[in-house]
């Protein structure tokens, strides 16, 4: 078992993309979206992942990751009543989400940090924080709560 410690944050504008160091086009859904244990699936390259999560404590929450075959991804993606489609982008430490569909024009920078005390400086491109509010969470955005 593996601690996530992530803050999140509304982003303004698209001057991440300029500084991004690559981008990956990521496909997601939810096997199951209980708040004390969402069970996400997703592909993105040539691989697949599966992702168990404890509800959220603030920006701390368990977190279980495992690479799956693409194929099983897919195969579990096509029990999932709804699929979010995003592009992510890698800017030093920040990962941004800019979501395609009917989630377009949402974009959200997130941050993983080493413990849920240490400071890190907020790039231009971050806006409001949204940690813990869960309209952001990435399982109620693929069913529309948002």
């Amino acid at each position: 078992m593996a601690l996530e410690i992530e803050r999140k944050f509304l982003v303004r504008g698209d001057g991440y993309k300029s500084l991004a160091t690559s981008a990956t086009e990521i496909k997601q859904g939810y096997l199951n979206r209980d708040p004390d244990r969402t069970v996400r699936v997703r592909v993105y390259g040539n691989a697949g992942m599966l992702t168990i999560k404890s509800r959220n404590c603030g920006c701390v929450r368990n977190e279980w990751e495992y690479e799956i075959p693409r194929a099983d991804a897919e195969q579990l993606l096509s029990l999932c009543s709804d699929v979010i489609a995003k592009t992510r982008y890698r800017v030093g430490r920040w990962e941004i989400d800019e979501f395609h569909g009917k989630l377009s024009p949402l974009a959200l920078a997130e941050i993983e940090l080493n413990d849920a005390a240490e400071a890190f400086e907020l790039p231009d491109f971050v806006g409001d924080e949204v940690t813990g509010d869960a309209r952001y969470y990435n399982s109620n955005l693929a069913r529309g709560d948002e």
